[in-house]
Parts: C-alpha cells; sequence; structure tokens
C-alpha cells in the first residue's frame, strides 16, 4: 500500500506537486479540455486548505528539451487562477528554476499556489537527471506525485525527485492505484474484460494477463479480424496482423486452457471503403466477403457481449469495437459503453480511446473509474510496474 497525501502533515511546508496539465489548445492557443486541470483540484485544494505552500509542476507537449514559449504552462496557470479563485503565481523562465523562482518559492505563504514553466524546457528531464531533480527538490519539504499520465515514464519530475524528498500520490494518483490495482486484484466476480483496438501487437502483453485474471474476455476492433482469421476464417479486406496469427491462436487455446471464455464478434459491419460515405451491410464474421472489410461489430455481436456485461460483477474496458469516429460505424463502440453504464458492475475504463469515446458518448457519470492515463493505465494492467508509483513510500 502507498502512502497518500493524507498520511503526512503538510501543515506549513512546501509541497511540491507534479501534475498533468497537458492539455489540448487551439490554435488562438486557449484550453479546449480543461479536465486535467479539474483532476488536479482535489489535491491542490486538500494542501491549501491545511495551510501548504504549494508548487506545482507539469509538462506541456513535445518541446524536446528546448525552451519553446508555444509549450509554456501560462494558459494553464491562468485557467487554474480562475478554478481556484485565487492567483496562481507564474515565473516563465526557460531554465524552469533559476533565482527568481528559488526566491518565489522560499516566500511563498501558507495556502499560496505557485505553477513553474514547463519541466521538458529543459533536456535533463526525460533523462532523469539526479541533478535537475535536486533542483526541483531543493524547492520544497515534500513530493507529491498526482500525475498517472506520466507514472510510465521515469523522468526527473516522477521518479528522480523521490530520491530526495518523502514521496507520496496525490488524490488522483491514489484513485487510479486503487481501482487499477487493488479493486482488479480482488475483482468481484464474474469479472469481464472487453478489449478493442486496432493492433494485436498493442495488446499481447494485456491480453495475456487477462487470460490469468478474468473470467470473460470478449475481443472486438480491429485485433478481432486476426483472432478470426487464426480460426480459419474468411475476414476479406479487413485488418490483420499476419505475423500475429499464430499468436492469436496460442491465445485462444490458453483461454479455453484456463476456462476463461473468450468471445469474439459473430457478426461485423462491413464496407468496401474506409469511409462514412460508403454503403455498408451485416456479414456474418466467419464469412466476410473477399471485396469489403469490418469496420464494427455488429448487432448480433452487441446482443451477446451486452448480456455478458449486464450479468458482470466487474468490467475493464480498454479499446473501441470498430471505428467509432465514423457514426456509421460507432453503433458497437456506443453499445458497449451503453451497456456498462447500464450495468450493476464495478466499471473501469482503462484510458485511451475508451475514455474519449464514453465522454463523446456523455455516459461518464454512469462509470465507476475512469483511467486519466492512456499509456500509463495499460502498462498498468500489462502486469507492469510504473517507475512513478514504484517511487511512492509504502505505508
Amino acid at each position: 500500500m502507498k502512502k497518500s497525501v493524507t498520511d503526512i502533515d503538510v501543515r506549513g511546508k512546501r509541497v511540491i506537486v507534479r501534475c498533468d496539465f497537458n492539455t489540448p489548445l487551439n490554435d488562438k492557443g486557449e484550453i479546449t479540455d480543461d479536465i486535467r486541470i479539474r483532476s488536479s483540484l482535489e489535491t491542490i485544494g486538500y494542501l491549501t486548505n491545511l495551510g501548504a505552500k504549494v508548487i506545482l509542476m507539469s509538462h506541456f507537449g513535445r518541446p524536446e528539451g528546448t525552451p519553446d514559449m508555444k509549450y509554456s504552462l501560462k494558459p494553464v496557470a491562468e485557467r487554474l487562477s480562475e478554478l481556484l479563485g485565487k492567483e496562481v503565481l507564474f515565473i516563465s523562465v526557460p531554465e524552469v528554476i533559476d533565482r527568481s523562482v528559488r526566491d518565489a518559492a522560499r516566500n511563498l505563504k501558507p495556502g499560496d499556489v505557485m505553477l513553474l514553466e514547463n519541466v521538458r524546457f529543459r533536456p535533463e528531464e526525460t533523462k532523469n537527471d539526479p541533478i535537475f531533480a535536486k533542483e526541483l527538490a531543493d524547492l520544497a519539504d515534500v513530493f507529491v506525485n498526482d500525475a498517472f499520465g506520466t507514472a510510465h515514464r521515469a523522468h526527473a519530475s516522477t521518479y528522480g525527485i523521490a530520491s530526495f524528498l518523502p514521496a507520496v500520490s496525490g488524490f488522483l494518483m491514489e484513485n487510479e492505484i486503487d481501482y487499477l490495482i487493488n479493486t482488479l486484484k480482488n475483482p468481484k466476480r464474474p469479472y469481464t474484460a472487453v478489449i478493442g483496438g486496432a493492433k494485436v501487437s498493442d495488446k499481447i502483453a494485456l491480453i495475456d494477463n487477462l487470460i490469468d485474471e478474468a473470467d470473460t474476455l470478449i475481443i472486438g476492433g480491429g485485433m478481432a479480424y486476426t483472432f478470426l482469421k487464426a480460426k480459419g476464417y474468411e475476414i476479406g479486406k479487413s485488418l490483420l496482423d499476419a505475423a500475429r496469427i499464430g499468436l492469436a491462436a496460442e491465445m485462444i487455446k490458453r483461454a479455453e486452457e484456463k476456462g476463461v471464455a473468450l468471445l469474439l464478434p459473430v457478426d461485423t459491419v462491413v464496407s468496401a471503403e474506409f469511409s462514412n460515405e460508403a454503403p455498408w451491410a451485416i456479414a456474418s464474421a466467419d464469412e466476410i466477403p473477399a471485396d469489403v472489410m469490418g469496420l464494427d461489430i455488429g448487432p448480433k455481436s452487441i446482443e451477446i457481449f451486452r448480456k455478458v456485461l449486464l450479468e458482470s460483477g466487474t468490467i475493464l474496458w480498454n479499446g473501441p469495437m470498430g471505428v467509432f469516429e465514423m457514426s456509421n460505424f460507432a453503433k458497437g463502440t456506443r453499445a458497449i459503453a451503453q451497456a456498462m453504464a447500464d450495468s450493476r458492475a464495478i466499471t473501469i475504463i482503462g484510458g485511451g480511446d475508451s475514455a474519449a469515446a464514453i465522454h463523446e458518448f456523455g455516459l461518464s457519470d454512469k462509470i465507476t473509474h475512469i483511467s486519466t492515463g492512456g499509456g500509463a493505465s495499460l502498462e498498468l494492467l500489462e502486469g507492469k510496474e510504473l517507475p512513478g508509483v514504484a517511487a511512492l513510500e509504502e505505508l
């Protein structure tokens, strides 16, 4: 069990918090989605209410270790000030930390908040350079990591800094650990995992791990056609990872040996073109015509998958069922999202496209937990230890 910010005394202390403020901007430099900023408010509010002196840090975009004002965190500081109802001190210097920043940190009063410039303005950040990590650590007394989205990276601001300060999780990080590790270690059964997306290669380790953990494994999306091919079915022009047909066959066999129900689509929405304007039809998954490709799961598959989900105790979803960006091929993904919303199960979405879909369909408030970290959640679900989590102190 990892220590949380509630397990230490922060009163009057300078607390440096790693957040994930990597938010999307429009051409005018305006924030178009502030969910990541809002996700940090619980931790920031807790610290300021206890009189801590709060120093925030984050990366933004890929400035490649070079100061580039296109990637400045100034818009984040402005939005954060609005959300907190108080000014967030922001000092933009190319080196992230200089004498003015150190002086400002030293002069913070209880309840004050300041934000450092983009830590990736320094090449030492992604190299986990101990000198830069120490520079960051010298600003504070305690380190709080609340950036789950970067927890799979061993960077100076997520991992190296923990060598110099007591390191604990913020509320967002604690929540992610609780659901993605603790809940899924002892799931309420039956435990059903729904895995989609385009490539088998992206999800090999995840599927492999889930065969040991889940009771039912539903596979959809583009990757399903490689599994259908492994069963000897005709898949037409559907997406195929030819190099992994044998691996898919092995996974089907291993699931059978383990007593895990591995469910594949029984029908699919097909089209001759990868276009929302092209005509489409429904085909049986074992007889897809040679001149078309599968772009979504079909109505019979939706019915079968929905029944399983409604009877589940825990559901994990990672990856869409089809090309949900096109309305004609979004029905399968929407149906999975709706079934999860209608289910009484503990429902967990592992970030990435699934999280985007659930937000798009307006069902976020019906889901138990939506992970904020695509790559981080995937690695955690694969059974890997994340550097940003490993660096936190144990209770």
